[in-house]
């Protein structure tokens, strides 16, 4: 690979000479930087970019952290993210897995979006403590080059679960995510909560993993409990959207109707949610927001502003699965 170090040997001039007429410095007369890039060009030299955003400390580049790239989620967070970074001639990385973490120690990009299980908090702190500019999306974290732009996931959870004891529900199974999910544990810390509260409403809860496959599951325990056309309306809180999807799956192969035997409701409000039948009430936010807001807010941590913790507002979006049927009185009283 031809170096700047062979050009300037062809050229006669110091290595120096040649940072500054490639880089387009006025040190050097117009005659000079027009010979060096003459050679340069005949001699197919390609530029080392790594070394040249070493030497500035500047890539240009906001790594995008993901523990996965599934669901409708992320889609519309990342066209959030993109859209305000071009905006500002940055470009994004979109990583996944544990050999991605080192992007930011070796300095290949100027800062990171993390909305990743795989990294650990303590990681994360470490790597702040050395300078590096880091806005995270699941997790909580105080350091002057953290930012936490989070959902209203207790918010959300609370409506919900609200909305179904509004409706009369005094059971209610709630279908949780995975273990370690931040978003997980904070809507359940609210449901039980609000459970807790009504002081009249007993809470089932069903281990899931934010995938149809845990919907389905959920759905077939449901079932194996013998509920019936006969019983009284089922209410069933799904953490997010995606198990909801497989628990339609489940119960149209059941003698169950949603809507009428079991009042459901999600979180995410991803695209489908208004599409399949009966039409699925859930919990709503701008996925295009958050990542705008997280993108706005590294860029301004990389330029030394100071930045506050932002929260995404949600609200609940009343649709068919979960309508405003309430059971009646003497059913309540049985």
């Amino acid at each position: 690979m031809v170096s700047i170090k062979d050009i300037a040997k062809q050229a006669g001039v110091s290595i120096s000479t040649v940072s500054y007429a490639l880089n387009g410095s006025d040190k050097v007369t117009e005659e000079t930087c027009a010979r060096i890039l003459a050679i340069a060009k005949e001699l197919n030299y390609v530029p080392n970019a790594a070394a040249r955003n070493l030497k500035k400390r500047q890539t240009k580049i906001i790594g995008v952290f993901l523990t996965d790239f599934r669901g409708d989620v992320y889609g519309d967070l990342l066209y959030g993210i993109k859209e305000i970074l071009n905006r500002k001639e940055y470009d994004l990385i979109v990583c996944s897995g544990k050999q991605s973490h080192r992007m930011l120690p070796e300095r290949m990009i100027d800062g990171a979006i993390v909305l990743d299980q795989t990294f650990d908090s303590q990681e994360l702190l470490s790597y702040a403590e050395r300078g590096h500019k880091i806005v995270v999306l699941d997790r909580e974290l105080n350091h002057p080059n953290i930012n936490q732009v989070l959902l209203d996931n207790k918010a959300g959870a609370a409506l919900a679960i609200e909305h179904l004891l509004e409706l009369g529900h005094r059971k209610l199974y709630v279908v949780t995510g995975p273990d370690g999910s931040y978003d997980s544990w904070q809507r359940m810390q609210a449901v039980k909560q609000t459970v807790e509260r009504s002081g009249i409403a007993e809470m089932i809860e069903i281990r899931g993993d934010f995938e149809k496959s845990g919907g389905e599951q959920a759905a077939e325990i449901i079932l194996q409990q013998h509920v019936s056309p006969d019983s009284e309306p089922v209410a069933v809180f799904c953490l997010n959207d995606e198990m909801a999807v497989g628990f339609y799956n489940r119960m149209t192969q059941s003698e169950l109707t949603l809507g009428k035997d079991i009042h459901i409701v999600g979180f995410d409000n991803i695209e489908l949610a208004q599409y399949i039948q009966p039409r699925l009430t859930t919990i709503d936010y701008s996925k295009r927001k958050w990542g705008a807001v997280a993108a706005e807010q590294v860029l301004k941590i990389i330029a030394g502003e100071d930045v506050d913790h932002e929260r995404l507002y949600v609200t609940l979006v009343q649709r068919e699965s979960a309508g405003a049927v309430c059971i009646p009185q003497n059913k309540q009283n049985m």
